[in-house]
């Protein structure tokens, strides 16, 4: 007969709440086509698919076996020197070239869509500046100015352009879907902290009407694995490949950026 496991990190989650307050800034910031791509045929490298490990499936309705642990073997990019502020298109260029996508960072940064408002200061307030759900906001590469951020919905449109109707959004869902979606053999993209820890310090701007608060050291990674107590995760900034990071304290930091994640299928 099956056995049930409960993953810590799976029992904390249910979702977030979509909302319009933007997660997170800083001018400090840690220095962090094809349209016929085939299916994949190789599904990388997993392990730990134990037997009797049950859970829910990854988008509701019946449950299905799930593994304890899990395992992806994703090339390591960086975003240095280059990217100053670019996590997101170089963690999407890890996914896309482990999908059998061409792609590199660079390419990527010139096709992300942009949010062009300056940055405006009051002193060493930032009062005015882009929305990062719209588009990047302010200078990826850092040497003109600031840089900022880009969210999940112009990360998606950039999927898509490469694999056509395959992006997954799993931005809101629980992190166990997440979870799953790696134990099926796919990186995913994962907002986070620059220590993948809860922020504490913010920043607010205002965009049109809008008042977008954020906190202040926003960096996204590649979620590769997983295990019982732990993460582990591909950093763009650190160049770390496959560095694990304790399970709950990740999913609160990820929590904190209102549980934004990408992916494909």
């Amino acid at each position: 007969m099956l056995r049930i496991y409960f993953l810590t990190a799976l029992l904390l989650l249910h979702g977030c709440e979509n909302g319009h307050s933007i997660s997170a800034v800083e001018e400090t910031r840690k220095e962090e086509v094809t349209s016929q791509i085939p299916l994949r045929q190789n599904m990388g490298k997993t392990t730990g698919h134990g037997e009797g490990d049950i859970l829910f499936s990854p988008y509701g309705g019946q449950k299905e076996q799930f593994p304890s642990q899990a395992m992806i073997d994703v090339v390591q990019i960086n975003q240095n020197p280059e990217l100053r502020y670019g996590c997101e298109v170089t963690s999407l260029a890890m996914v896309l070239n482990y999908a059998g996508v061409h792609t590199g960072k660079l390419e990527l940064f010139r096709r992300v869509k942009k949010d062009p408002d300056p940055i405006v200061r009051t002193g060493r307030d930032i009062t005015k500046w882009g929305n990062p759900a719209d588009g990047f906001v302010g200078d990826m590469t850092g040497k003109r100015s600031a840089g900022y951020a880009v969210f999940d919905k112009p990360i998606v449109d950039l999927v898509n352009e490469y694999l056509p109707g395959r992006a997954v959004n799993l931005t809101n869902r629980p992190f166990e879907d997440i979870l799953a979606h790696v134990a099926q053999g796919y990186p995913v993209v994962v907002w986070t902290t620059g220590d993948y820890r809860l922020p504490d310090r913010w920043e607010s701007w205002m965009h049109g009407g809008e008042r977008i608060r954020t906190p202040l050291d926003l960096h996204a990674v590649v979620l590769v694995g997983y295990d019982a107590n732990n993460v582990y995760i591909n950093d763009p900034l650190s160049g770390k490949k496959q560095h694990k990071v304790n399970k709950e304290q990740f999913i609160a930091s990820w929590k904190a950026l209102k549980c934004r994640a990408v992916s494909y299928k």
